[in-house]
């Protein structure tokens, strides 16, 4: 577990933070310390509370993913995002560096993926199979240098690894992902697909709330990051 986290949003309510790549949201086998572990103590012991503060985790990214990791800091807070994610009302923008230029610079993809949990990874397919889940995302190229693409990713589900599986299924692996058919790993174990942006409604204030999260500093997101501000994205 990294040191250090970098908050987005606070109040009494919920907590956002720029999660790094490598760290894990939840505790797992690898018996690594987690982010909402991190979390719960940093608030503990800048607020001076006896123990930990509760710490609730309405959503997941993926360990090798940068970016938004939303924390609840209130019981009620967790139940109520928990089911603006559960009735898709949470927009998630995410951005992925791909080495292929997809088919059409922009598009919607649909594809029906069955999670293999002994692997830890999901299978795309075009046709609906016993077991599988449909999973549906939109994409758009928002910059390209001469080796990689920058996409943004809209999720219209929430799948298993769905963005991961799904452009690694029309042919564009994300930079790093080993996994999902990337030739070579990244320099920092992780993977180029960094959680950008969220939008929901505040659980208790029903005010629009939106999280927006910087990028990993290196020069391939530098670069992007640059032409895609720019560009209004």
């Amino acid at each position: 577990m990294s040191e250090g986290i970098e908050i987005l949003f606070e109040d009494n309510h919920f907590i956002a933070v720029n999660k790094k790549t490598g760290d894990i949201i939840q505790g797992d086998k690898t018996g690594d310390e987690p982010l909402s572990s991190v979390v719960a103590r940093h608030i503990a012991i800048r607020d001076n509370k006896p123990g930990d503060a509760f710490i609730g985790v309405p959503h997941r990214l993926d360990r090798p993913v940068s970016g938004v990791a939303i924390f609840a800091k209130r019981s009620k807070s967790l139940e109520r995002i928990n089911e603006q994610f559960r009735n898709g009302e949470v927009k998630k923008l995410y951005w992925a560096i791909v080495a292929k230029m997809p088919p059409t610079e922009q598009g919607e993809l649909t594809h029906f993926l069955i999670r293999n949990e002994k692997q830890n990874r999901s299978y795309a397919y075009d046709k609906m199979k016993n077991g599988a889940k449909e999973a549906r995302l939109r994409y758009k190229l928002i910059a390209s240098s001469d080796n990689y693409f920058l996409l943004e990713i809209e999720l219209l589900t929430g799948r298993h690894h769905q963005i991961r599986c799904q452009l690694s299924a029309i042919g564009c692996p994300i930079k790093g992902d080993l996994k999902y058919g990337a030739p070579r790993s990244n320099p920092d174990g992780g993977i180029s697909l960094h959680a950008r942006s969220v939008r929901f409604l505040h659980p208790v204030k029903k005010e629009d709330i939106f999280i927006v999260a910087e990028p990993p500093v290196d020069n391939i997101w530098n670069y992007f990051k640059k032409i895609a501000t720019e560009a209004g994205f």
